[in-house]
């Protein structure tokens, strides 16, 4: 399975609607004005499996792609932004 990169400057993150430390990572992102993705792992299982993969066998949210096709997992703003260079 590849994993989808997002556009240069911008992230996909991999969430499910009740998870707090994805609306905090959201807010965070959103003030920072960086660009990003929203895939809800419980509407769409081929994202849910992508998760699991880069996790582990783990279903852990917030997973967050970057563009050069690395993943992290619940990263902190700092680390979103070290990892886009911003």
């Amino acid at each position: 399975m590849t994993t989808p990169t997002p556009a240069p400057g911008s992230v996909t993150m991999y969430s499910t609607t009740w998870c707090g430390y994805c609306h905090r990572l959201r807010k965070q992102l959103d003030s920072a004005g960086i660009a990003y993705d929203v895939v809800d792992i419980e509407q769409q299982p081929e994202a849910a499996q992508l998760v699991e993969t880069l996790n582990g066998g783990n279903q852990t949210v917030p997973t967050i792609v970057f563009p050069d096709g690395s993943a992290a997992t619940n990263p902190s703003l700092a680390q979103v932004r070290e990892r886009l260079g911003v």
